[in-house]
């Protein structure tokens, strides 16, 4: 059993060494690559941990069940995701809606009318920013973005184009096998449809090639 377990952590520890070597360049000194010790997290994400440095935490029970090919585009989406911005923040929002409810609280029982209207405006502006974060047509939206250049980084590391789109088609399939939560099994089924468009037409404006692309 020992045996067993020191086997399977060099094994996470090989799998998260090759995982960094997949970051480009310019990212290899603010961006880490770890295994997640929570309980049921989502398989990949992206999390502040400091000024300018992110950290990518994997769940490798679930990754070790993916093809290698698979493991990589799914990877160069969360980079991507760094790259074009979109991940979650050191999140003030929430701290802001609290002292703006508080503070408009507050101000009722004093009857402050300027300051119960800046109470107000903080609420408004922190709730705003709470229902973009959670908004799923633009969370969506973002991951098609990614999607889109997890294909690019993955030629920029040796894949051809059509193996790229592959790669991450057949991570799409198996994932939305996997998958059990119903609304999460609906964004990959969205991705999918989006990424077999791009495919067609990369296909489209490929002027030779020996192998079509299909997903």
């Amino acid at each position: 059993m020992t045996s067993y377990t020191t086997a399977s952590a060099r094994a996470e520890m090989s799998e998260l060494r090759r995982l960094k070597t997949l970051l480009p360049p310019e990212l290899q000194s603010w961006v880490t690559v770890e295994g997640t010790t929570e309980v049921n997290p989502p398989l990949l994400r992206s999390e502040e941990i400091g000024r300018d440095e992110i950290e990518i935490q994997v769940d490798l029970a679930r990754w070790e069940n993916l093809a290698i090919d698979q493991r990589n585009l799914l990877f160069w989406h969360e980079v991507a995701r760094i790259q074009n911005d979109t991940i979650p923040r050191e999140g003030w929002e929430m701290a802001a809606l609290a002292i703006g409810l508080g503070g408009a609280v507050g101000e009722l029982w004093v009857q402050d009318g300027l300051l119960l209207l800046l109470a107000m405006g903080l609420c408004g502006i922190s709730g705003y920013r709470l229902w973009q974060k959670n908004n799923g047509d633009r969370t969506l939206k973002d991951s098609l973005e990614a999607d889109e250049k997890a294909i690019a980084l993955a030629t920029r590391f040796g894949y051809t184009l059509p193996n790229a789109y592959k790669s991450l088609g057949s991570a799409f399939k198996t994932l939305i096998e996997q998958t059990p939560n119903r609304r999460q099994k609906k964004r990959y089924e969205a991705r999918l449809q989006a990424l077999r468009r791009s495919a067609s037409k990369a296909k489209s404006q490929m002027q030779q090639t020996d192998r079509p692309i299909s997903i």
